[in-house]
């Protein structure tokens, strides 16, 4: 048995995980699901690693952390506080030691699709939300059922983002743990072809592919779980 922990990405919260987590219990596996504080403005990626870490008090050196999405940037901070088996990179974005996101994105714009912007609004405590559902369907929930794709967006939270974006990456390198990275090829929000390229630079190895689109856990839970029970066995160069 092994045991999972994964952690969301921007704006959503630890209910998007339970369709894979179900599946998960199938093949005989344990998750844990961690809400991150991602409303709070003045919350960091570390103050996420912390939160992620004080919920594996009772985990096994060896568990899996899944990172979804923004929470690429976060995940390796985890390991820098407890131990660590595998690092999952699920459709994310990837941490520049030593940088910030908002330098990151100057130098890679295309890291992220830019379509999503279009779907968010700015609150007055500098936080986004979305506030269209079409475009969220689009750019996060384009294969869901309509059903699942309403229920993700009724969950979403607003997102800090000035602080722990603009917060250089406290991290001297990326762990030294083995790691895995997945790619959607129909990812509308993290670009599958700067992935492409940025994956065997930046972790040292090859990626994994699954088909459709940014939330694999919602659209094709069965697949997305047979494929972290078998994990490539690459450790980063």
């Amino acid at each position: 048995m092994t045991t999972f922990c994964f952690v969301h990405g921007a704006w959503h919260d630890a209910w998007s995980w339970k369709w894979l987590i179900a599946e998960l219990d199938q093949f005989g596996h344990h998750a844990i699901a961690v809400e991150l504080p991602c409303e709070d403005p003045e919350a960091t990626f570390e103050t996420y690693a912390e939160v992620v870490a004080a919920s594996l008090s009772q985990a096994p050196d060896d568990l899996v952390l899944v990172g979804h999405s923004l929470a690429g940037l976060s995940v390796p901070l985890v390991a820098s506080l407890r131990p660590v088996g595998r690092i999952v990179f699920l459709c994310a974005l990837l941490a520049a030691p030593g940088r910030s996101l908002v330098e990151q994105l100057q130098d890679e714009p295309d890291m992220i699709r830019a379509r999503y912007r279009d779907g968010l609004a700015e609150d007055e405590r500098g936080r986004t939300r979305w506030v269209d559902f079409d475009i969220a369907r689009e750019v996060m929930y384009a294969d869901c059922s309509e059903e699942i794709a309403r229920a993700a967006f009724d969950h979403l939270r607003p997102q800090g983002k000035n602080i722990p974006y603009s917060q250089r990456n406290e991290l001297d390198a990326l762990p030294n743990v083995p790691m895995t990275y997945v790619i959607c090829e129909e990812d509308q929000l993290v670009n599958p072809a700067w992935a492409r390229q940025a994956v065997p630079e930046r972790l040292g190895i090859e990626p994994d592919f699954l088909p459709g689109g940014h939330s694999p856990f919602l659209s094709r839970p069965r697949d997305l779980a047979r494929l972290l029970s078998e994990p490539t066995q690459t450790l980063p160069l």
